[in-house]
């Protein structure tokens, strides 16, 4: 057995699932439209853990969401990673958000551009081929009616997640595709996380960090 509990807080879906070998075991998640991840997380690892019959022991490694997201929700998730990981000596697995997001679909011809919310206009976005291959680095980048032309052009493109749904009334090009309603899941992280084990893929423990992509910016109080 090579059993790996997957954690994915990057966005408002909160989401626990234990795997092995690559195959789903028990998942449970909840996207309710707000930040539930620490009234829900530790409760989620306990469920999927009692219904997979394992115990922390069992764990052969913890894959954590690296990001890029919600500053908070991914300190949350990163921390609950690496706890697991000292109290049980396991090693860590980081999962890039946005290509378990892009593994979500499965098409035959294009790209597909996972999208994450950055508030405003601007989003976080990969592009990745038909085969799950990023052909394109991850950006924070601010949409308008030009954006990802050079792919639109050429065929197909498919926008998911949530940055893609406030884009639709921008992006109105013939070949662009927009996926409602999805969200970075562990359920995907399940194969990717098992191909890098296999590699002994894995972070310190001690130094990692998510993968913010901007700084934290703290907005002022207004004045009353």
């Amino acid at each position: 057995m090579v059993t790996i509990l997957h954690i994915e807080t990057a966005t408002k879906n909160c989401s626990v699932s234990v795997a092995d070998k690559g195959e789903l075991l028990a998942i449970q998640e909840l996207n309710e439209g707000n930040y539930s991840h620490a009234e829900k997380l530790h409760p989620f690892i306990q469920q999927v853990m009692q219904e997979a019959k394992l115990s922390f022991n069992d764990i052969d490694a913890v894959a954590v969401s690296k990001g890029p997201g919600s500053y908070t929700g991914l300190r949350i998730g990163v921390s609950a990673a690496k706890g697991l990981c000292f109290a049980f000596d396991k090693p860590l697995i980081s999962i890039e958000t946005l290509q378990s997001l892009a593994y979500k679909l499965s098409i035959e011809e294009g790209v597909i551009i996972p999208m994450l919310d950055a508030r405003r206009m601007e989003v976080y976005a990969a592009v990745y081929n038909s085969k799950h291959e990023q052909v394109r680095d991850i950006k924070a980048e601010v949409i308008d009616e030009n954006s990802f032309q050079e792919y639109l052009s050429k065929g197909k493109v498919y926008f998911l997640g949530d940055g893609a749904e406030k884009c639709k009334e921008v992006i109105t090009h013939e070949n662009a595709v927009f996926i409602d309603g999805e969200f970075p899941s562990a359920k995907e992280m399940v194969k990717l996380s098992f191909d890098k084990y296999k590699k002994n893929d894995i972070e310190d423990v001690a130094y990692f960090e998510p993968f913010y992509l901007k700084d934290f910016v703290v907005t002022p109080e207004k004045k009353r």
